[in-house]
């Protein structure tokens, strides 16, 4: 049976995108994580989960996107959180001028009755 070849080439460093950052990993110094927490306006929960579901794939495929999930509350009234880490702020700037994010934030009012956003640093 043949060897399979190292796809990577030996001492470069790995980028990281998309869904794949690991709790005990220490993050890029400037990387910044994003917690949004989405309430749905009444009789909106479905199509706003929709909503959500379609900004997965494309931004877990932009530059400097280390995380992105949707989590949906377990108890207690219905709510979403986003968790998110870029690896920069400026790229998470540059997700909010793409297509699918202008999208959503077009139709957004339509489907939250209200929105917590919050910027967080790892320190430890």
């Amino acid at each position: 049976m043949a060897k399979k070849k190292n796809k990577r080439a030996r001492g470069k460093k790995r980028v990281r995108r998309g869904n794949k950052a690991r709790s005990n990993e220490k993050l890029p110094r400037d990387a910044v994580t994003l917690a949004v927490i989405l309430r749905p306006r009444d009789g909106q929960e479905l199509m706003l989960e929709a909503e959500l579901r379609a900004l997965i794939a494309p931004t877990r495929k932009e530059e400097g996107c280390l995380c992105y999930e949707l989590h949906r509350s377990a108890e207690g009234p219905a709510a979403y959180l986003l968790h998110e880490i870029w690896e920069t702020r400026e790229h998470h700037t540059a997700h909010t001028r793409t297509d699918h994010f202008l999208r959503w934030n077009a139709r957004k009012d339509a489907l939250i009755s209200s929105r917590e956003v919050g910027f967080w640093k790892q320190i430890a």
